[in-house]
């Protein structure tokens, strides 16, 4: 684990729990199985990377990239995620709460069916992400990036959505049965509801 640049390695079921990683590149690596619990990256990329069933709960992960990466049955309980990049990468089964994410990039993701009700996600960058039916209860969404977002079947009742971006699309598609909105959604809504407004 010296190498600050690593490709193809296989770390499934190792043990590398309360490590620090600083400016490392892991490139097509499987961490299928590994204990990651209490991981701290600053600045690292993962690419194509594997982390089925991994538990990386209690990590520490700041300007860390994670792109195209498969987290499935990843445990992120307790993980916080500051000023990363997850572009691309696809989230199934996966145990997220508690988590702390801030100033996160999440273009492209997918976290269908994800189960994130009551969690913070302000101002988070969600462009083009794959929300089909995931649970947003009680979210905090504030100025989030929703562009281009799928959003069927999408639970956001409780979610507070004043200053996000949602094009016509995600307003017909998602279910905001008693989310809070502003007024310039409001109206977005009823426009692609095909109100009139006068």
């Amino acid at each position: 684990m010296d190498s600050a640049t690593v490709t193809g390695e296989d770390y499934s079921e190792t043990d590398l729990h309360e490590q620090t990683w600083e400016r490392r590149t892991f490139t097509d690596c499987d961490f299928t199985g590994a204990d990651l619990r209490g991981l701290t990256t600053a600045g690292c990329a993962f690419v194509d990377c594997r982390f089925t069933r991994a538990d990386l709960g209690e990590s520490r992960h700041t300007t860390s990239a994670f792109r195209n990466c498969v987290f499935d049955r990843t445990t992120l309980t307790d993980a916080t995620f500051t000023g990363c990049t997850l572009i691309g990468s696809t989230f199934t089964d996966v145990r997220f709460r508690p988590l702390t994410i801030t100033d996160t990039d999440l273009t492209l993701v997918s976290l269908s069916r994800a189960a994130l009700s009551k969690t913070s996600l302000k101002g988070l960058r969600f462009r083009e992400a794959n929300l089909i039916e995931a649970d947003l209860r009680e979210t905090d969404l504030r100025a989030a990036d929703l562009t281009g977002a799928r959003l069927t079947g999408t639970r956001l009742g409780g979610a507070d959505l004043r200053g996000a971006r949602l094009d016509a699309d995600a307003l017909v598609q998602a279910n905001l049965r008693g989310a809070r909105v502003d007024i310039d959604t409001a109206i977005s809504f009823a426009a692609a509801h095909g109100l009139v407004l006068d």
